[in-house]
């Protein structure tokens, strides 16, 4: 018996649609868009081709074309297929430039979607437009010194969540992951539920660097493992002297191999002594044993609770850092 083709409706249902007594309902105001160049194809699916129309039978190539077929603020979302994999060259090659575009992989593990930071250390992704999301990809580093995966210019909103962050040996890989330009608006950055190796050994940096003020940062959930030493360097965040309000630094794993944090602080690096937001419930493991520092004295704009820390190399348990304080 063959299988009948699928049906598809690529405007929706204005008034909602009810399928064998369950009602369905747009999740989405815009258009779906799909994307795969993985040869693996399901029994009456085509190719990806950029000359498609973009749908899951015919998606397109490239997530770079897919971006161009969006509107801004329609609320498009774009998926792409697992196996899907694509190089990122330079700064212009993919470009997040239209505003209120949810891009969602699919699948798990090694099958997410990937990509890949090739041929240049200015590879980027460039981020313009407000309100864009990425979601559970795979994001390597193949070139010296990558400067950033994300570089964003007046793009408020961005969200960048469930990925994971890799270099492919000890000398190609990311020296950041998300770095902003100075004098623009990128607030509520959120950077949530990722997960970032760094083995690259020239110069490993912090996963976010700040450099313009910004209110909303939001960096939860995620798990930061350096292997190479960067001494006085933060591991997730730093932010110079700019001022941050209402920052949210929650829940985060760092795993690190420096031995120095006298003037650097292993967590969050920072010159701002005004500003506002929390720091709680932070894990970091460092090699420290001195005068280990997850958060400078002068950041006394933040609310610390919780921080944990060890630096022994033994196999006791985190103590709170800074020390736990008490009403004059």
């Amino acid at each position: 018996m063959v299988a009948s083709a699928a049906s598809n409706y690529p405007n929706g249902f204005s008034n909602g649609v009810v399928i064998r007594d369950i009602p369905l309902v747009q999740a989405h105001p815009g258009k779906a868009f799909w994307v795969s160049n993985n040869t693996a194809l399901l029994q009456g699916t085509v190719a990806g081709s950029d000359g498609n129309k973009g749908t899951f039978q015919s998606p397109f190539a490239t997530l770079a074309y897919a971006l161009t077929q969006c509107k801004a603020n329609r609320g498009d979302i774009i998926f792409v297929k697992p196996g899907h994999a694509e190089a990122v060259t330079s700064a212009t090659s993919l470009g997040f430039a239209v505003a209120g575009v949810a891009i969602v992989g699919l699948g798990a593990g090694s099958a997410r979607p990937k990509l890949t930071f090739t041929t240049a250390n200015t590879a980027t992704i460039a981020v313009s437009a407000d309100n864009v999301s990425l979601q559970n990809f795979q994001v390597v580093g193949n070139f010296l010194s990558i400067a950033s995966a994300f570089t964003v210019a007046a793009a408020a909103n961005l969200a960048i969540e469930n990925c994971s962050f890799s270099d492919t040996s000890a000398i190609l890989g990311f020296l950041s992951i998300v770095t902003t330009t100075v004098s623009v608006n990128s607030d509520n950055l959120r950077y949530v539920n990722n997960d970032r190796i760094s083995i690259a050994t020239t110069s490993p940096g912090p996963d976010i660097v700040v450099a313009n003020t910004m209110t909303g940062l939001t960096v939860c959930d995620n798990s930061s493992t350096h292997l190479v030493a960067s001494n006085n360097v933060a591991a997730l965040i730093e932010h110079g002297a700019l001022v941050m309000t209402n920052a949210k630094v929650l829940r985060n794993y760092v795993f690190s191999v420096n031995t120095d944090t006298a003037t650097g602080a292993v967590l969050l690096k920072t010159t701002a002594i005004t500003g506002s937001g929390m720091v709680a419930h932070n894990r970091v493991r460092a090699l420290d044993i001195a005068a280990a520092i997850i958060v400078p004295a002068v950041a006394v704009q933040y609310g610390l609770f919780d921080n944990l820390y060890i630096g022994d190399g033994t196999s006791n348990s985190g103590f709170v850092l800074p020390a736990i304080g008490a009403d004059a």
